[in-house]
């Protein structure tokens, strides 16, 4: 595992995001020694979910999109989960500290049904990249070309399919923090 002592890592979500997706990234950050941060639309804990339709718990957020100064992070964490994806892309805010993490070459790690925030933030475009696997059409009609691999690093972009994929998405964010 890497020292990430120093490191602040954003995660945005909203409502019924899928919980291994922030979870699990969470955790691995905070044990290599990050700071991290979650932001969503509002100030009250956001509901996590499994397999997009069970409710599991709730989390507590440290601010809204709105609070997020995305030049003073390290990285910048999109979770999945359906609902929490359809959302977030609708989201100007979010759409706007995308781009800005893109601009700013800090690594953006999107997973799983969060690559629909990119395609709506035009950010598909040219670049290669993975989601979930009902999403391909999505991202190959924004320009972008879609691959079904665990993990696709395509600059300081991130993405995986799936909770299943946490491991290589965990780690190549480790790295590219590194």
């Amino acid at each position: 595992m890497s020292d990430l002592t120093g490191k602040t890592v954003a995660i945005i979500a909203t409502d019924f995001f899928e919980e291994a997706e922030l979870v699990e990234p969470r955790d691995a950050l905070r044990d290599a020694g990050a700071t991290v941060r979650i932001y969503s639309t509002g100030t009250d804990p956001i509901q996590a979910v499994e397999g997009d339709t069970t409710p599991t718990r709730k989390v507590e957020v440290d601010g809204t999109l709105d609070d997020l100064d995305v030049g003073a992070v390290s990285a910048v964490v999109v979770p999945g989960g359906t609902v929490n994806a359809d959302r977030i892309r609708t989201e100007p805010r979010a759409q706007d500290i995308v781009r800005q993490a893109v601009e700013l070459k800090i690594p953006l790690a999107v997973i799983c049904h969060g690559p629909w925030l990119l395609v709506s933030a035009g950010l598909a475009r040219g670049r290669r990249l993975t989601s979930y696997p009902s999403l391909a059409d999505d991202v190959r009609n924004a320009g972008g070309t879609w691959t079904d691999e665990e993990v696709v690093v395509d600059g300081a972009l991130i993405t995986s399919r799936n909770p299943g994929d946490l491991p290589a998405f965990v780690k190549a964010l480790e790295d590219a923090l590194s």
